[in-house]
């Protein structure tokens, strides 16, 4: 469910494509059975690839990935948290805008 500027991560890749990561992740948290996840997939997507080089865009599928969903406290999805230089710099739970996630993430470019 994520198209290809979007990067799966897992326990195995989390360190090297998050925490590591030279520019700012945003992380959304999510499940397949999530309608709000899948609503806003699209929107992740055209951030992606409209940003692309300048953050990175993630998908972690709390199903598949309870232990990284734990650490952060997840209890909703969909969750999206920004990280730059490996620390969470913030937290949104639930379905945003595209313009609201914008103005978010424009302050860590």
């Amino acid at each position: 469910m994520a198209g290809e500027n979007i990067i799966h991560i897992s326990n195995a890749n989390w360190k090297s494509e998050v925490l590591d990561s030279q520019i700012p992740v945003l992380v959304d948290f999510w499940a397949e059975w999530c309608g709000p996840c899948r609503a806003i997939a699209p929107m992740l997507e055209e951030i992606a690839k409209e940003l692309a080089g300048k953050i990175k865009v993630a998908k972690v599928d709390v199903d598949s990935n309870q232990k990284l969903a734990a650490e952060f406290g997840i209890n909703s999805i969909p969750s999206l948290l920004i990280f730059k230089n490996g620390v969470v710099q913030e937290q949104s739970v639930g379905a945003l805008s595209k313009a609201s996630l914008l103005r978010k993430l424009g302050g860590y470019m």
